[in-house]
């Protein structure tokens, strides 16, 4: 038996952010520059409680100091604005506080707003927490943030969510249900990357997240983290180890894939720490190997590495 699993609410259209009335008592979780790029205003939460500093790649400490700040305070709900950082660190909270959660992202790339998952930074090496009770109680995406997003935010978010569908299609969990939408979301992202089309961008991150939300991601994202963690950007870092893992897997996308990597124009990603102890990290990661559909050994993950070493 095979199920699939998503929000029981999504919310989609230009509009839809401003024109949905969250409740009065919440708290809000986002970055710092919210109150400046307009999102509090558009969503009309400025009077809401807010809590604004959320960093890239968020560490699970800030998780737990928010729960530490506000698990006394009297809100209904929490509300998660912002990026995929802001959007998991909002559904752990939420989870833990047993309140409602609201997801609103305002880049779209990692489809977070629709998945059970929290990639959170645990002692330095990143973590992804898996719960059903992490689900948005409602998703709302709307294509407006995408407006004046600067084009680095977008290249990083678009090849994430490339990254996603792809790995995910592959994926020893999925299905056909999974495939269809891991396919649909790859065309959509393609014809919106290459043609410059971005303002379609939202849906196709969207159908990505309802994809391999019910499925996994692969090699490539077990392979992303440990550059993640020396300081490249999510997107940044998938653009090479997903286009490796796909080279590695002989996937159906990795022509299509690199077409989209050399339109994005992404530099070079080099490894930095010690080989060996990059590979023991990697290949720590069962969560994404074991759904590999190729069987991965440490050798195979030292060989890809070290195309990476400077």
């Amino acid at each position: 038996m095979k199920i699939i699993k998503q929000p029981n609410n999504i919310k989609f259209g230009l509009g839809a952010a401003k024109d949905f009335s969250c409740p009065e008592k919440s708290l809000v979780i986002t970055s710092k520059g919210a109150s400046s790029r307009g999102w509090l205003n558009y969503t009309n939460l400025e009077k809401q409680k807010c809590f604004h500093d959320v960093e890239p790649n968020p560490s699970l400490d800030t998780a737990k100091k928010i729960i530490s700040n506000f698990k006394d305070a009297n809100i209904e709900c929490v509300i998660g604005l912002g990026g995929g950082s802001s959007l998991d660190v909002a559904k752990f909270v939420g989870h833990k506080l047993g309140k409602k959660k609201i997801l609103i992202p305002t880049t779209f790339g990692s489809g977070s707003e629709v998945t059970r998952i929290a990639v959170l930074t645990v002692k330095g090496k990143k973590t992804s927490f898996h719960d059903d009770e992490m689900f948005a109680d409602t998703a709302i995406v709307d294509p407006h943030f995408i407006k004046n997003s600067p084009m680095e935010v977008i290249k990083n978010s678009a090849v994430d969510a490339c990254a996603q569908c792809t790995e995910g299609y592959d994926s020893k969990n999925g299905n056909e249900y999974t495939k269809f939408l891991c396919n649909a979301a790859f065309d959509i992202l393609e014809d919106a990357i290459l043609n410059e089309k971005y303002e379609n961008l939202p849906m196709g991150s969207l159908v990505t997240g309802l994809g391999f939300g019910n499925c996994s991601t692969t090699l490539g994202h077990a392979l992303s983290y440990v550059f993640s963690n020396e300081g490249y950007s999510h997107g940044h870092a998938l653009s090479f180890t997903t286009l490796a893992a796909h080279q590695f897997n002989s996937s159906k996308f990795k022509e299509r894939f690199e077409k989209i990597t050399k339109k994005l124009e992404f530099e070079r990603i080099y490894l930095k720490q010690d080989l060996m102890i990059a590979a023991k990290s990697v290949f720590s990661d069962r969560r994404h190997l074991d759904n590999n559909p190729k069987i991965v050994s440490k050798g195979d993950i030292i060989d890809i590495l070290k195309q990476f070493k400077i």
